[in-house]
């Protein structure tokens, strides 16, 4: 299925397409799927060329027609990629309960130094973020092997469907050879950022919390003010994940990396924070969800002799990679939407780096 690709921007509309007056039927038309794709790159200096950026349901919808369509390649990336990384993450594996228990107890200690009484959602909130903080640290070879090659691989097939090309794993491994250094200079950046955003956080609390404490106030007022800036700190820190993700995108698609990918998508993404707010909040609920359910129906509840772990175990590994395989494809398509809504200058500029690779790699090939 090598159809020519002039760029790779969201959905064309049908109506638009017929004012143009292209009235012959895409091969994809033919197999009868719903998936819209454009005929036009970012070079056009026309403003009906340029589709509007889409919402947080837009989004979703078509991520569900680029599944659709490219289903196999997105199961098997998530069958070998994403679900090894899963099982780990939920079961906790790699964690040490001597040194999650030591943490839990320093973290403690921390809180009731600064001021914040030892209640239960203190305590809880405690063995939470050390159980995090222990997990992201053992898991941290998982993260930036597999889970950044599936996010890579995810980002290139939804690229492939926009450019009406077919997923082909031997120019896959071609591009990522040449790409890995990079993609992994950005994702250090972005472990940097959240390490950074998070430890910014603590000190900030520990401080407020302490001077609370040296002012007199009573301890309910500790606890309600640790809440809120809570509160103000997820919003910030979602607005640095979603920063995080578009520039992870940026990393395959574009030739830049670093910092500069994190800069270019700061820019992107402006003025269309609030959908990646919304696809943020929806990825994190359903994590959390499946999450939980792992933790009650694995690790603690089971039937008689425990054999019910033996199928709802497994399937719930398949939900969170499901999960995490969609939050994937919603950051790629974010950025096409973004990336659609701005005026491209030059013909050229609109290509992805991933099309010359291609190129690069057929040339390659022939050889």
């Amino acid at each position: 299925m090598e159809i020519s690709s002039e760029g790779c921007s969201p959905r064309n509309r049908s109506d638009h397409l017929r004012k143009d007056g292209s009235e012959h039927e895409t091969p994809l038309q033919k197999q009868g799927l719903e998936l819209e794709l454009p005929d036009h790159g970012y070079g056009h200096n026309n403003n009906d060329d340029i589709i509007q950026s889409m919402n947080a349901l837009d989004i979703l919808k078509e991520t569900v027609r680029i599944l659709r369509f490219n289903s196999c390649s997105f199961m098997a990336i998530a069958v070998l990629l994403i679900c090894p990384v899963s099982s780990v993450v939920l079961s906790n594996v790699l964690v040490d309960d001597s040194i999650l228990k030591s943490l839990s107890i320093r973290l403690m200690l921390v809180a009731k130094a600064s001021g914040l009484p030892l209640r239960p959602l203190i305590k809880q909130s405690c063995q939470r973020f050390a159980e995090m903080v222990i997990s992201s640290a053992t898991n941290f070879p998982l993260y930036v092997t597999l889970l950044l090659l599936s996010k890579a691989a995810v980002v290139y097939s939804v690229d492939c469907t926009y450019s009406r090309k077919k997923f082909e794993a031997s120019k896959f491994c071609v591009i990522i050879r040449k790409f890995w250094r990079k993609i992994v200079s950005t994702y250090m950046w972005v472990c940097t950022i959240i390490v950074s955003c998070i430890t910014m956080f603590f000190v900030f609390l520990i401080l407020f919390c302490s001077a609370l404490s040296v002012l007199g106030f009573s301890l309910d007022v500790a606890v309600y003010a640790a809440v809120m800036v809570g509160l103000v700190f997820s919003v910030i820190f979602a607005n640095a994940i979603i920063i995080c993700n578009i520039a992870i995108v940026i990393s395959v698609l574009e030739d830049v990396s670093g910092a500069q990918a994190m800069l270019r998508s700061s820019i992107l993404i402006k003025g269309q924070t609030h959908v990646g707010l919304l696809i943020f909040l929806g990825s994190t609920i359903g994590l959390a969800f499946v999450e939980g359910l792992f933790e009650h129906r694995v690790k603690t509840l089971s039937y008689g002799d425990g054999s019910s772990r033996m199928w709802e175990g497994p399937l719930l590994v398949i939900m969170y990679s499901f999960v995490v395989l969609i939050d994937s494809m919603m950051s790629a398509v974010f950025y096409f939407s973004c990336r659609s809504s701005t005026i491209e200058t030059s013909d050229g500029e609109g290509n992805s780096i991933l099309e010359k690779m291609a190129i690069s790699a057929d040339t390659v090939g022939a050889q």
